[in-house]
């Protein structure tokens, strides 16, 4: 059986990407979710096992003692993120490809990892004014978390040049048919 292919989203925090990653898991066959790991809170409706694996920082913090992460990041101040290897193995043993929707650090370091095996998109908002809009109209953050957020989108935005592709998301069912091509055109 053929091995499945890594295929990795990352944006700024509110651009669009876990949007776009869902729509290509209800479109398309043979690529499956590759359920982050994260020591952050429960956001309302999430499932753990579905949406996260949600751990208490210890439990983070041994594995990534015992090595069972492919990438980790500690993304904003104590709220820990990353992949399990176990994760990416099972998924790609039975012969499907994996989508990621993580981090901009965490992307690079998968694309490090398994070179051309992986495909990484970065999902561009229009602007920073645009993003801050999206993230304020959630309404899940506190203060000072959509600070962090906004702080950190600028950072994020300028590694974007170091993704296979950038896929501007101004206006969804473009970004969404866009991100059905590069799919399709990459796990071929």
């Amino acid at each position: 059986m053929k091995k499945g292919k890594l295929i990795v989203f990352s944006a700024p925090s509110g651009a669009g990407k876990t949007t776009l990653v869902r729509y290509a898991l209800e479109k398309l066959d043979h690529i499956k979710f590759s359920i982050s790991c994260t020591t952050r809170d429960k956001r309302e409706g999430e499932v753990h096992g579905k949406d996260y694996y949600f751990l208490t920082p210890e439990e983070f913090k041994r594995k990534i003692s015992n090595d069972e992460f492919v990438e980790h990041e500690e993304v904003y101040r104590d709220n820990f993120y990353g992949t399990l290897k176990s994760e990416v193995d099972r998924i790609t043993s039975e012969g499907n490809s994996v989508i990621f929707d993580i981090d901009v650090i965490g992307a690079l370091n998968i694309k490090n990892l398994y070179g051309e095996q992986c495909l990484t998109v970065f999902v561009n908002p229009p602007s920073l004014d645009v993003l801050k809009e999206r993230l304020i109209s959630r309404n899940t953050e506190s203060e000072d978390k959509l600070k962090q957020r906004i702080d950190k989108a600028g950072i994020e935005m300028e590694k974007a040049k170091e993704f296979d592709i950038i896929l501007l998301n101004d206006d969804l069912e473009t970004a969404k048919a866009k991100t059905l091509e590069i799919i399709t055109d990459f796990i071929k």
